[in-house]
């Protein structure tokens, strides 16, 4: 099924191989690095807002009288629109660009974190979050897009991973750092305003930050909009996002031109061959990973309480679980330089499903318990993380916005049932329950990444071609950590 998904989607055009030419001239320059930073900060605070909602939990129910079914829904809202948020954010993205949306999902973020530090009671803090949702589900989906569409063939998959190096490794671990950090700055009943007052700020500041940063040069040329596609790319090339006396050069012609490079975004062609073929086993794979993985993180405080540890003491341990999730992060975004997609993903979802049964069958005391947690930990951001690099590379531009949005978001309605399932297994069989599932979400997962096409090396607009096959050799070398030196 794989072979027959490698059809041309236009990346022979000369154009194209125009741009993947100059995209690997360019490498990786100061300006990628600025571009990067950006845009991590945006997704780190993301992070934080989502996890801010367990975080105040205690607080709302003590001072708002809250029940364990509210403090749930809110989470249920906060998933569910941001899985709204990330379709429509495709489908606009892939019409009016990807930077356009970045700004505008941010902005959403901000004024809903600024609502919740506001609201006056739970009815209001519901449609709080439900913007909230909006912002952080389309931002985290359009900041992936661009950051693979900026880069070289090879650098691509790892300036992909690196957003959720900051979302789902560091920003969850810090998470609960962060929130208790607040509450010590700012304590009494009041205390989880200050906490959303707080991220409303920064991603106000990142808002500001974000005129520097250009469409990307594959939609621009994607829209016919060569000239504006050569400013970008000598923008890229000179280091700087803002260059003093930038003198733009020619990287792509206009003499072959094809009605192709004009061609309107439908998102209606995801659902027909040969995208369909792509689209629907990897967005199985996304929901069994984000379900197993939102299922342990919400369950693995009560079950330290149910294994006799304190509230504080089972917070603690959970974050020592989470510093898997760092560590698994960064390695995904490695391998995003190295190695095959499918590859990494396979294996990984193999040792996941090890590593959950490890934890019931040989985790037989606390220090066990925390090894087999973070390992798995380790495995399922690397694998959250490799999906997020994959995602782009299975779609040509005119509908790759909305391609990547449905997979992730797939992943985000999974947060809003799958936690519920394991609740029910927890109560019933113990951690047995919750692990058992996990690892059989997993097995389905390794199964459904066998069914999508291999695209490392690939050209992003046609997967029956190499990314680098016209490249002189010298420019396709170097590690990359040579690439982020320069």
């Amino acid at each position: 099924m794989a072979a027959e998904n490698m059809v041309p989607t236009g990346g022979s055009s000369p154009v194209i191989r125009q741009l993947e030419s100059a995209f690997t001239k360019i490498g990786v320059t100061g300006a990628h690095k600025q571009i990067l930073a950006l845009v991590l900060i945006g997704c780190l605070f993301d992070s934080f807002e989502q996890n801010t909602i367990g975080v105040a939990g205690p607080i709302l129910k003590e001072h708002w009288g809250l029940t364990g079914t509210d403090i749930g829904f809110l989470n249920t809202i906060t998933f569910g629109s941001a899985a709204v948020g990330r379709l429509l954010s495709g489908i606009l993205g892939d019409r009016y660009g990807r930077r356009v949306m970045l700004t505008i999902n941010l902005l959403l973020f901000t004024i809903g974190s600024a609502a919740c530090a506001m609201a006056p009671n739970f009815t209001m803090l519901c449609f709080a979050r439900a913007i909230v949702g909006f912002g952080v589900g389309g931002e985290i989906s359009t900041a992936v897009t661009m950051l693979s569409e900026f880069c070289s063939p090879k650098f691509r998959g790892t300036a992909a991973g690196l957003v959720n190096v900051g979302a789902g490794g560091f920003g969850n671990f810090l998470a609960p750092a962060f929130g208790l950090l607040i509450f010590t700055l700012f304590p009494g009943e009041n205390s989880w305003r200050w906490l959303f007052a707080s991220l409303a700020l920064p991603a106000l500041l990142v808002v500001f930050y974000r005129r520097f940063v250009p469409e990307t040069p594959r939609f621009l040329a994607s829209k016919n909009r060569i000239g504006e596609a050569n400013k970008v790319l000598s923008i890229l090339a000179s280091g700087s996002l803002k260059p003093r006396n930038l003198v733009v050069q020619e990287y792509l012609t206009t003499d072959h031109m094809t009605d192709e490079a004009t061609e309107k975004s439908d998102w209606r062609e995801l659902f027909r061959a040969p995208f369909i073929g792509r689209t629907i086993p990897v967005a199985i794979a996304i929901l069994m990973s984000y379900g197993a993985q939102l299922s342990v993180l919400t369950l693995m405080p009560v079950i330290f309480v149910s294994m006799g540890y304190t509230l504080s003491g089972s917070l603690l341990y959970s974050m020592i679980i989470q510093s898997g999730s760092v560590l698994g992060a960064i390695a995904a975004s490695m391998f995003g330089y190295y190695l095959p997609r499918k590859k990494v993903l396979t294996v990984g979802a193999a040792l996941a499903c090890l590593a959950a049964v490890s934890i019931v069958a040989l985790g037989t005391n606390i220090y066990l318990v925390l090894l087999f947690g973070a390992i798995f930990q380790f495995f399922v951001l690397l694998l959250n993380t490799s999906i997020w690099i994959y995602a782009p590379e299975l779609f040509p531009t005119r509908i790759r916005a909305f391609g990547v949005a449905l997979i992730l978001a797939t992943g985000s309605a999974a947060g809003s049932f799958v936690p519920t399932i394991s609740g029910m297994l927890f109560d019933s069989y113990g951690m047995i329950g919750v692990f058992g599932l996990a690892a059989g979400m997993y097995a389905v997962f390794a199964f459904c990444i066998q069914l999508g096409p291999e695209t490392y090396g690939r050209s992003m607009e046609d997967l029956s071609l190499p990314a680098e096959a016209d490249q002189p050799k010298a420019a396709q070398q170097g590690p990359v950590v040579a690439e982020l030196r320069t």
